[in-house]
């Protein structure tokens, strides 16, 4: 929220063994993965497709600032809405207060009028009010992007007189927030790291193996311990201590995306109606390797294994308990 100015199938009896073989000889195969490298560009659609030309535009603005970035700093103010309202008053997607729209937005789209309403002119704005206050805030000691969220969280003037990250509990979560879930917003140019909770994660979906679906399912006694799509993964990551948030398309932002190849054990696999939208991913399963994933697909099915591979195959994240941490609360909601 901007709140101040600018100074201010496979049968399940052999589960144990198939996922034993697949684990250790992913992992095996992916010996070499490293981490991302410093090249920016927006993850396969990630961002909704209305608005990704303008983020990929306007996230290049200034050196401070990147697509990325802007488009993390965006879902989290409103998880995409463009109707989104804050009880505090802040408007639109990029969540702008009215007296701060009135100095800091611009007309981004030429059509003659400023809206806060509209994403051609408030996703603009966001960069322009990005990029002015790195400016204010460019000869301050640490890292320019850290300074210039730190600005639009608790104000330019704190940032100068504390040198930096001013020492607010809200203004660092702030940064931190952002800069984590910029990683899910970035296209990685290298490979992603394993996950350390894969393997518990897959223990836990292969207990369910079996278990008849229920749509709204998230394991319950009440509901019999059933499961749709995303209860299941939420359970199983749940179960190594990582909360997930519960919609499918909001899972895709709990960490990086691997490519096709570099899918290891314990990844998300998502699949979508629009292959350039995430906002659109219908389902999801857990990887267990060799192009296999164990999932909950539909009622009248139960928990099993099933290939990834179909025309619908969106992409995959690796969860990490950083990335599941900075998700907003109901983005899909926003």
């Amino acid at each position: 929220m901007r709140k101040v100015l600018v100074m201010g199938g496979i049968g399940v009896g052999t589960s144990l063994g198939f996922i034993g073989l697949l684990v250790v000889g992913t992992y095996s195969a992916a010996a070499g993965i490293g981490s991302t490298g410093s090249t920016v560009a927006l993850a396969k659609g990630a961002v909704p497709a209305a608005y990704q030309a303008t983020v990929q535009k306007w996230g290049n603005l200034c050196p401070a600032l990147n697509p990325a970035l802007l488009a993390a700093q965006l879902y989290q103010e409103s998880g995409w809405n463009p109707t989104a309202k804050s009880p505090a008053n802040a408007q639109g997607m990029a969540q702008f207060i009215p007296g701060t729209w009135a100095t800091h937005g611009v007309d981004g789209n030429g059509d003659g009028k400023k809206d806060i309403w509209d994403p051609a002119d408030a996703i603009p704005s966001a960069a322009s009010y990005d990029c002015e206050l790195a400016k204010y805030v460019k000869n301050v000691p640490g890292a320019q992007s850290d300074n210039m969220l730190a600005a639009y969280n608790a104000g330019s003037y704190a940032v100068i007189q504390h040198g930096g990250v001013p020492p607010y509990r809200e203004t660092q979560n702030y940064v931190k927030v952002i800069r984590t879930l910029e990683k899910s917003f970035a296209r990685p140019v290298n490979g992603v790291a394993p996950s350390q909770q894969a393997a518990a994660a897959i223990y836990y979906a292969q207990q369910k193996l079996g278990t008849p679906y229920l749509w709204g399912g998230t394991g319950t006694a009440g509901q019999g311990g059933r499961f749709d799509c995303s209860g299941l993964t939420q359970a199983a990551y749940r179960s190594v201590g990582i909360t997930l948030p519960r919609v499918a398309n909001d899972q895709y932002n709990a960490g990086e995306h691997p490519s096709r190849d570099q899918l290891l054990p314990g990844d998300l696999v998502f699949f979508s109606n629009d292959l350039s939208n995430s906002r659109a991913i219908h389902h999801v399963g857990l990887y267990v390797g060799g192009g296999y994933m164990i999932d909950a697909p539909y009622t009248g099915s139960v928990i099993r294994f099933d290939k990834i591979d179909s025309p619908d195959y969106f992409g995959a994240t690796r969860v990490t308990q950083d990335g599941a941490k900075s998700l907003p609360k109901n983005p899909s909601k926003a």
